[in-house]
């Protein structure tokens, strides 16, 4: 006689669009179950452009187009918009490389701070989307000084590859945004945005907006980071000479350039948490 298959373990109506707010809880409660086993009591989290390359992969790249120029011994438009493409990434690996300390100095803080008796749980991991990039920077930057990171990879059409750094037992695969979103929101308690593109737009927009409301009632530092290409990109100034934001919406966030000055704004604001 055949069996009937129970609903939990039938993948046709798990993957339906019946079963979406099953799907949408798993989301939320498998994450919570391990961050809970790891003892992971609040995170920094790190946003910024998955394009970003290492500085030896852009220079790599940028030798690559000058050699093609110099064999074709002239510039066609589209070698042209490749060459100026090239020379902006590489002016822009410098991220990658700020990533990859800042990381570092916050983490090694860090576990100095887990490592004393008094404190419960982990503190302060670093906290990414994932994949390549600023993500895999930040999530690196851990590694290397062998702290534990988390990786909230998600699911895309163009499939975005999970960096390999951040640490196995903290990665993630989302499908939904939002609840991904959540877990950036829900453990953070700082945040950190390079230099990037709509993605990491719509996520510093999204927190300063929940900061803002104080829909989070959460003391939350933000570190801006990059300050020639954020100015250029986006005028936050230009919101309160509007009137559109108030001139003390300006004091939620921080320009930085160097990771030594981002990490001594993040460790004051952050001690007073401790």
């Amino acid at each position: 006689m055949r069996k009937a298959v129970k609903a939990y373990k039938n993948a046709d109506f798990l993957n339906s669009p019946d079963a979406r707010t099953i799907r949408i809880l798993a989301e939320y409660s498998e994450p919570e179950r391990r961050f809970k086993r790891h003892n992971i009591k609040d995170t920094i989290v790190f946003f910024g452009s998955s394009r970003t390359l290492t500085p030896e992969k852009a220079q790599e790249n940028l030798d690559r187009i000058k050699k093609q120029v110099k064999a074709e011994k002239r510039v066609a438009k589209e070698l042209s918009s490749e060459l100026r493409r090239a020379e902006t990434s590489l002016k822009t690996s410098k991220y990658y490389n700020d990533a990859v300390t800042l990381a570092s100095m916050i983490t090694r803080w860090s576990k100095e701070l887990s490592s004393q008796k008094k404190r419960k749980g982990r503190r302060f991991i670093i906290c990414t989307g994932g994949g390549p990039g600023i993500m895999e920077a930040a999530n690196r930057g851990a590694s290397e000084v062998e702290g534990l990171s988390i990786g909230m990879n998600i699911s895309l059409p163009f499939e975005q590859v999970q960096n390999p750094y951040s640490s196995k037992e903290l990665t993630f695969d989302f499908h939904y945004f939002f609840i991904r979103k959540f877990w950036f929101v829900y453990l953070a308690k700082a945040i950190v945005i390079f230099p990037g593109g709509f993605g990491t737009i719509d996520e510093m927009m999204e927190l300063l907006t929940l900061i803002q409301t104080r829909k989070t009632k959460k003391i939350m530092p933000v570190v801006i980071y990059g300050t020639d290409y954020w100015k250029n990109i986006i005028n936050l100034e230009g919101l309160a000479e509007w009137g559109m934001i108030s001139p003390e919406d300006l004091d939620l966030f921080h320009f930085s350039d160097t990771p030594e000055d981002a990490f001594e704004y993040l460790k004051t604001e952050l001690e007073k948490l401790l």
